[in-house]
């Protein structure tokens, strides 16, 4: 499957983004599906991740109660919405599909999206 993330930018502290994935290639509802981010001096961090059919969702203690995913797998596409948006929310944000489920390891995705850029300052 191949995925096209889109919607970061520039946002300022307490701002909020949503970000999108677009899938292509395979049936979406297929696979489990997740988000990602790298910063400088950073390894990868889980973000978030949603299960085949939407029903559970699972995030990093650093965003939870801030952002929210989900999908729509009529459209084959992945969202992020983020809000009360922090500096070192900084990032490369990248989704992720995998047969294995929704994990918070990254060697359980199969496919990656190319990454979209997240900026927070003021």
């Amino acid at each position: 499957v191949q995925l096209q993330a889109s919607g970061g930018g520039l946002v300022q502290p307490g701002g909020s983004l949503t970000l999108s994935c677009t899938a292509s290639g395979r049936t979406f509802s297929d696979y489990a599906v997740g988000w990602f981010r790298r910063s400088p001096g950073k390894g990868r961090e889980f973000v978030a991740s949603v299960a085949r059919f939407g029903r559970n969702t699972y995030y990093a203690d650093s965003v939870e109660g801030r952002f929210a995913v989900s999908r729509d797998n009529a459209a084959s596409t992945l969202y992020l919405e983020m809000s009360a948006l922090k500096p070192e929310d900084t990032a490369v944000y990248y989704c992720a599909a995998g047969s294995a489920g929704p994990a918070a390891d990254p060697n359980k995705y199969d496919f990656w999206g190319q990454g979209t850029q997240v900026t927070v300052s003021s």
